[in-house]
C-alpha cells in the first residue's frame, strides 16, 4: 500500500510517499480502505517534533479517517466488509491514517452519516468528537446556557458553533474579520471580531467558554464567566488562573480528545438532522500531504483533507 511517511521532524518537506506493507487486523479489529483522512493542527505539531506523540521518526500521521472496511478480525460484531465508516481511532497513539488502508479498533469507529461524503466525514472525527466532549462531556452544556466559542472559523471551532446552537445554546463567537460571516452563517447569535479590541469589553456573565488558546488567553476568559461557570480549555491552563478560577467557583476543564464511538454516533445524527455540517477549505490528493499542511498553517477556514 502507498502510506506517508516522515524519517526525521521537521517542515512538511519531511512528508514523503512510500510503499508500506499492508496491516492485518487483529481480535477486536478492522482493516479499512481509506478514502479521506482529515489533517489536524495536532499533526502539524508532531510533524515538526513540537509535540512529541509519537516519539522519534519514523512513523506515519493521522488519526482522521473515512473509509470501507476491507477486512474484519476475530471478536468484531456489527460491523461487515463494505461498511462505510469513520472515526478517530488510537487517538494519541499512532493510527497511521495517512496511508491507503488503516488498522482500527472496532469501537472505536462508526457508521459514516449518510448524509456526508467521505471528504467531509474523513474532516470531522478529532475535531468534531473535541467540540462535542468539549461541550457537552466537560462543560455539561444545557439549553438556554450563554457560550463562549472563540477561534470559531476553525476546524473545532465552527463545529462547536453548530453543536451548541442544535442543543439550545445562546452562541457569541469570536474571529477574524474576514470570518466573520461565515460564522454568522453557523448560527452565532453575536459574533466578535478579535482584532479589533478586548473581547472582555463586549460580553459578561457566561455559563461556558470553550478556549483553543490556552495560557494568558484562558486567564481572560474568565471575566467574561460568571461565578459557577465553565472554562473548557484545549491547551494547558495556568496555575494562577485556576486559582483565580477556583475563588469564584469556576471549573477549569483542561481537556484533551480521546476516541469515542458513542460521541461519533450523535456527531452522525446531528449531521443527518442538516444541523451539523463540515467545512472542507481544500482537499489534497494523498501524496500532496506536505502541501496541505502548509496550507493548514494559513489558518483557513474550517478543515483541510486528504484524499486516497
Amino acid at each position: 500500500m502507498r502510506a506517508i511517511v516522515q524519517n526525521s521532524v521537521g517542515g512538511p518537506e519531511v512528508l514523503v510517499i512510500a510503499d508500506r506493507p499492508a496491516p492485518s487486523p487483529k481480535s477486536g479489529e478492522v482493516l479499512v480502505r481509506v478514502k479521506a483522512a482529515g489533517i489536524n493542527p495536532v499533526d502539524g505539531s508532531v510533524r515538526a517534533g513540537y509535540y512529541p506523540l509519537l516519539g522519534e521518526p519514523p512513523f506515519t500521521l493521522g488519526w482522521d479517517i473515512s473509509g470501507t472496511v476491507e477486512a474484519i478480525g476475530p471478536d468484531v460484531a456489527g460491523l461487515k466488509v463494505g461498511d462505510a465508516v469513520f472515526g478517530m481511532p488510537r487517538f494519541p497513539k499512532q493510527a497511521a491514517a495517512y496511508a491507503e488502508l488503516a488498522v482500527t479498533p472496532a469501537d472505536e469507529i462508526a457508521l459514516k452519516p449518510q448524509g456526508i461524503d467521505h471528504n467531509h466525514a474523513g474532516a470531522l472525527p478529532l475535531a468534531g468528537l473535541t467540540a462535542w466532549q468539549g461541550l457537552v462531556g466537560h462543560g455539561g452544556l444545557k439549553s438556554g446556557q450563554r457560550v463562549l466559542i472563540h477561534a470559531a472559523a476553525g476546524g473545532v471551532g465552527h463545529l462547536a458553533v453548530q453543536i451548541a446552537k442544535a442543543r439550545g445554546a445562546y452562541v457569541i463567537a469570536t474571529a477574524s474579520p474576514e470570518k466573520l460571516d461565515f460564522v454568522r452563517s453557523l448560527g452565532a447569535d453575536e459574533v466578535i471580531d478579535y482584532t479589533k479590541g478586548d473581547f472582555t469589553a463586549e460580553v459578561r456573565d457566561l455559563d461556558l467558554v470553550v478556549d483553543p488558546m490556552g495560557g494568558d488567553h484562558a486567564e481572560k476568559s474568565l471575566a467574561v464567566l460568571k461565578d459557577g461557570g465553565v472554562l473548557v480549555s484545549l491547551l494547558n491552563v495556568h496555575d494562577t488562573t485556576r486559582a483565580k478560577a477556583a475563588s469564584r467557583g469556576i471549573r477549569v476543564e483542561r481537556m484533551s480528545v480521546v476516541p469515542d464511538r458513542e460521541g461519533l454516533i450523535e456527531l452522525g445524527k446531528l449531521i443527518d438532522a442538516g444541523k451539523l455540517a463540515v467545512h472542507v477549505a481544500k482537499s489534497f490528493p494523498l501524496e500532496q500531504a506536505g502541501a496541505a499542511h502548509a496550507f493548514l498553517a494559513t489558518r483557513p477556514i474550517g478543515k483541510v483533507v486528504l484524499t486516497v
